[in-house]
């Protein structure tokens, strides 16, 4: 019994019953003015849901009355964009202002029908209401009284629900919009994916070098070497404080401007603190680096990153050569390292990995692995 009464204490139930009424109060002005056609209204309709903004109306009245507080309510507050879209905004208007008048009928007359049938335990005659005045008086009328309160009670419940399944029908996302959304969406995750990979490169570098410093300096027992080993790891912290913050400020802000990014032009950086972890860097730099596209040049630098950390982390400090050629066409970026001591690969597999999506994702290509005794990282990158 509790459950068969639940939808009475759900305030989607009232506002359902609301949106019911609603088209009836143009009906009623109507009747005012001429009863003789109640049909006028409807065909009126017929144009009105032609206007591409009725849509709109009648997408933010379902969501705030069908649906209220529904994260993906089903409905659309967009304009309609063609004349299908037109047409069911149209055909939604007629069925509405149908499902109307049943709900008008219902709502006046069971209360109504309900009453009369009371009136019998007094002794009165039923009247006034359609088939009912056609019954002999009799007090065992006055048992029936609940079933019209009943069929009020399934009729609001019912029709509430039968509107609100013909909304998501007729108002619902057309297929340009579902294709949107999804593009939309994966926009998202591909931008989530992008926030993890920057995350990844600039954190892990920093620790890397962290790491490597701290222990050669334990490692030396020079004050001198342990300060400049501090500066380095200060440096390093820093320059990741600041990619941690820019990447927050990303998702704080999402009209936040790619090009505060890290670039090709701050690679000196990179280089210094390689060298300062005790790396020997050699790097030859070819071609008009400044004039590389930002989105190349953006994850060639977390590409060079990348490659820096690797060889930090699985071969220590060691000599490394760096090559970054500017052509017409296509941006090279190489990094080469002796091969550590462990087999080839051991441990490199997600920064591996990152490096050659980065580079699909533009287009362009990565190698990875043992080139001629050395370790070699190598991405073409195309600049158009």
């Amino acid at each position: 019994m509790v459950r068969f009464l639940r939808p009475l204490s759900r305030g989607t139930t009232y506002t359902r019953l609301l949106h019911l009424w609603v088209p009836m109060l143009l009906q009623s002005v109507w009747m005012l003015i001429d009863e003789s056609k109640p049909w006028v209204p409807a065909l009126v309709l017929v144009p009105v849901g032609l206007v591409p903004a009725v849509r709109v109306g009648e997408g933010v009245q379902g969501r705030l009355l069908l649906t209220p507080g529904a994260e993906n309510p089903g409905i659309s507050a967009t304009a309609s964009a063609g004349w299908r879209d037109r047409g069911r905004v149209v055909l939604w208007l007629e069925l509405r202002i149908l499902l109307g008048w049943v709900t008008s009928f219902f709502s006046v007359w069971m209360p109504i029908a309900a009453y009369e049938l009371v009136k019998c335990a007094w002794g009165r005659a039923l009247s006034g209401v359609p088939l009912l005045d056609l019954l002999p008086p009799d007090r065992a009328w006055a048992l029936l009284a609940p079933v019209p309160l009943l069929a009020l009670y399934g009729a609001v419940v019912g029709l509430g629900e039968l509107i609100t399944v013909c909304a998501r029908r007729l108002l619902g996302p057309s297929a340009a919009e579902r294709l949107a959304a999804l593009e939309e969406r994966t926009e998202r995750l591909l931008e989530r994916t992008r926030i993890a990979r920057e995350l990844h490169d600039s954190i892990g570098h920093a620790l890397t070098v962290a790491v490597v410093q701290a222990g050669a300096a334990r490692a030396a027992g020079d004050p001198e070497f342990t300060d400049r080993a501090l500066e380095a790891i200060e440096e390093t912290g820093r320059a990741a404080l600041d990619d941690l913050e820019r990447v927050l400020g990303v998702l704080r802000e999402s009209e936040r401007p790619a090009s505060a990014r890290p670039t090709l032009a701050d690679a000196d950086r990179l280089l210094e603190s390689a060298r300062a972890s005790g790396a020997k860097v050699e790097a030859e730099v070819t071609g008009p680096v400044a004039s590389v596209p930002g989105p190349v040049s953006r994850e060639g630098y977390r590409i060079l990153q990348e490659a820096l950390t690797n060889v930090l982390r699985h071969a220590g400090a060691v000599p490394v050569r760096v090559r970054l050629s500017v052509r017409a066409d296509v941006l090279t970026l190489e990094v080469r390292s002796p091969l550590p001591a462990g087999p080839p690969g051991t441990g490199r597999g997600s920064g591996l990995r990152g490096i050659r999506e980065r580079a699909a994702l533009l287009g362009g290509s990565a190698r990875t692995g043992p080139d001629e005794g050395d370790w070699q990282v190598r991405a073409e990158l195309p600049l158009g």
